[in-house]
């Protein structure tokens, strides 16, 4: 594995530290009025979630990671287990469903989504950045209201509670981010 300076971390890099792996959530380099400068890191750990700050002088050496990345088809679900399916070999697979945490719902039938290995452990799963959801309950759309900067809570089809502009009605198909599991536009 290379070994990289302190100051060259940046966000998304995997890091071997401390007996485990390690992805850098949040980079920021530091330039004290005294002392040499630093690279102040925000980790979470792939196995276990947990976060831990570090700081990185230039001097320090640190072992990247790569990670191997590979399309994957989720086929369905069955005992808290998603089953994937490898659109190269067709090789069936399964993975726990607590790797998605939060944007589980956002995974639907036949979705191809990256996951990310390290030697043979699924360490993450990527779902794609846009994903088309129905509305299923939120407050009726008033006439003559405008996108101003008010939003009202509505229900999606799978089950997850975002916030909509006021022009946006029940069982219309909308396109959320599933990075930040907002609201993003009307799907056409």
């Amino acid at each position: 594995m290379p070994k990289i300076n302190g100051n060259e971390i940046r966000i998304g890099n995997t890091l071997d530290h401390n007996g485990g792996l390690w992805t850098a959530v949040k980079v920021d380099h530091v330039k004290p009025g005294k002392g040499g400068a630093f690279a102040q890191v925000e980790l979470k750990n792939l196995r276990t979630g947990s976060k831990l700050n570090e700081r990185f002088r230039s001097a320090d050496k640190v072992e990247r990671v790569r990670l191997e990345q590979k399309d994957q088809q989720f086929l369905f679900e069955t005992n808290h287990m998603l089953t994937f399916m490898d659109t190269e070999t067709y090789e069936q697979f399964d993975l726990s469903a607590d790797l998605l945490g939060e944007r589980r719902p956002f995974l639907q039938d036949g979705m191809i989504a990256v996951i990310e290995y390290h030697e043979d452990e699924a360490l993450n799963v990527t779902l794609p950045q846009k994903v088309t959801c129905t509305i299923v309950e939120t407050e009726p759309v008033v006439k003559g209201q405008t996108a101003a900067s008010s939003f009202k809570p509505a229900l999606l089809d799978n089950g997850v509670k975002v916030m909509v502009p006021p022009f946006v009605g029940q069982d219309e198909k909308i396109i959320i981010n599933t990075e930040t599991m907002e609201y993003s536009e009307r799907a056409t």
